[in-house]
């Protein structure tokens, strides 16, 4: 069920249902009555292929305002207004949303927008706080665009963002707990690039998606995350993140090393070029009969990972990620145990690439590998369960 609160963010709404209706999902949209000044019921009813209906005195004999909330598998609120979260936290029920929000059973998701003041407000703190106490997520919101010219924290989420998370919710329905409310995390993502010439690098195929859906799931789980990212296909910010962007290996380690100097946890989801070209060409490269073909002869870059471990502070836990194949001196899984041992890291994320796994892809699998010794296998899904398992992993690893 799709709730969509009376914000201007509610024309966002119809982005999300397309999205999740495009994912293979039955949705039928529940609007406030003042959400439909904003979007029509023919646009919500055109999109989801069922009617929409604001109250409670439509459909009687159905009993709708039970129904609707019982038979969903998900909740998702979009946009949730300060208004709409404090009607949700006090358990008012003057329209078919907020009571079907009284009669849900299943997973409830609030997806913020609001001006900053007012997701500031000791009022909207206190409603979030007690509606995340009953188990329901309360989503970071995005920092931004407001509506006019005000610019702050409090702009909805990206679409591609909440259908990405609802998916998760739907797959796995305690995959947002709280439990890491307070740390400081540093995720990498993306792959570095490194030049060649003015023109050209060497580079990877990594799209960055893995490292983003850590970031948004380790926001969504109360951390306070620092994502530095170098090149990756184009995705919005992941809400509630900071985001530092970078190019080169050179670039990324510095940015990363200023990071972890006070986090709790880094991953190195990021693809770091093994090697660099040892000079750059001030002029691109040309291609000639009359010339030899020229030699490049590469340099090898700062094992980031490694450095990290040795520098750490105390408590600090460190996740590496390792993309192996397997060959005639070993399976995958034996490259990743030596490179754990080699690496040291505390936990390392290990993906079978090739094939069409892993990286430009989707979906995700791997291995999480312990250093005492536990290994658990991943199952194939999306990158934010993928993200979800490393999450959980870390909130143990703490807690030990």
């Amino acid at each position: 069920m799709l709730g969509v609160g009376g914000g201007i963010a509610a024309y966002k709404a119809c982005e999300v249902l397309r999205g999740l209706t495009e994912s293979g999902h039955d949705v039928r949209v529940v609007p406030t009555e003042a959400a439909l000044n904003f979007v029509g019921a023919a646009t919500f009813e055109a999109l989801s292929g069922h009617p929409v209906h604001t109250g409670v005195f439509t459909e009687v004999p159905e009993v709708q305002h039970v129904r609707v909330g019982k038979e969903a598998d998900l909740v998702v609120v979009v946009p949730a207004t300060a208004d709409l979260l404090a009607r949700a936290a006090h358990g008012l029920a003057g329209d078919l949303l907020t009571n079907t929000l009284l009669t849900a059973r299943c997973p409830v998701a609030f997806f913020p927008a609001m001006h900053t003041e007012m997701w500031e407000h000791a009022a909207t703190r206190d409603n979030v706080a007690l509606l995340r106490s009953r188990g329901m997520v309360v989503a970071e919101p995005a920092s931004g665009r407001l509506t006019g010219a005000d610019t702050g924290k409090g702009r909805l989420a990206d679409p591609a963002e909440i259908v990405d998370l609802a998916r998760l919710l739907l797959a796995q329905r305690d995959a947002l707990p709280r439990d890491l409310e307070g740390l400081r995390v540093v995720v990498s993502a993306g792959g570095t690039r490194e030049p060649l010439d003015p023109v050209r690098y060497l580079g990877n195929r990594s799209s960055g998606k893995q490292g983003y859906a850590l970031a948004r799931v380790a926001a969504q789980r109360g951390a306070q995350v620092t994502l530095v990212a170098a090149h990756t296909v184009e995705m919005p910010q992941p809400a509630g993140a900071d985001l530092r962007r970078v190019s080169s290996a050179e670039e990324l380690r510095v940015a990363v090393h200023e990071a972890a100097a006070d986090a709790d946890v880094v991953v190195m989801a990021a693809a770091v070029a093994d090697f660099r070209p040892a000079t750059k060409a001030e002029h691109k490269i040309k291609k000639s009969d009359d010339q030899p073909d020229p030699t490049i002869t590469l340099d090898r870059t700062a094992d980031i990972l490694a450095e990290l471990v040795a520098n750490r502070r105390p408590g600090q836990v460190v996740v590496g990620f390792a993309a192996e194949t397997g060959d005639e001196h070993g399976s995958v899984l034996d490259h990743a145990r030596a490179k754990l041992k080699r690496k040291g890291c505390d936990l390392l994320v290990v993906n079978a690439v090739g094939d069409g796994r892993a990286f430009e892809v989707e979906d995700n699998a791997g291995w999480l590998l312990s250093a005492d010794g536990t290994e658990r296998p991943i199952p194939l899904g999306s990158k934010a369960q993928l993200a979800a398992a490393v999450w959980s992993a870390v909130a143990d690893f703490n807690q030990q």
